[in-house]
């Protein structure tokens, strides 16, 4: 399994990449660059804690039900799902209050978001576990 300091870098990286992303495509549909930054170093501290939380109970669980905590797609897209599905009932509420808008289209937008975090946590998590690769784990 990943170390402790091999997993805050892992969610430093990935939020601070995300946030960089996000804030550029908020900013081009509209959203003032001032209220889409501080949400989102809000939900990126949000995120950071659930990724750390996330992974070590994923790879716990990996490792007792399958003996192994190497990812196939099926595993990553799951893992991806998951973590998502996590943060949006916690997000909807306060991106309506923030960015004052209804709840749907707080909703819309949201789902926007994990659509573009789905496909990112994917693509992050095979690029970094191929430049930190995981040390070979067994059950005992």
């Amino acid at each position: 399994m990943r170390t402790r300091l091999d997993r805050i870098r892992h969610a430093i990286l990935f939020e601070i990449i995300g946030l960089v992303a996000i804030m550029g495509i908020l900013s081009q549909l509209g959203f003032e660059l001032g209220h889409v930054g501080a949400m989102g170093v809000l939900f990126s501290v949000v995120a950071t804690g659930w990724n750390y939380v996330y992974n070590i109970g994923f790879d716990k669980y990996m490792l007792k039900k399958m003996g192994t905590v190497t990812k196939t797609t099926l595993i990553r897209i799951v893992h991806s799902l998951g973590f998502e599905g996590g943060l949006l009932f916690l997000t909807i509420p306060f991106m309506a209050w923030f960015l004052d808008l209804s709840l749907w289209n707080a909703f819309v937008l949201d789902i926007g978001m994990v659509v573009f975090y789905l496909f990112y946590a994917y693509g992050y998590n095979l690029a970094y576990d191929k430049l930190f690769p995981v040390p070979a784990v067994t059950a005992q």
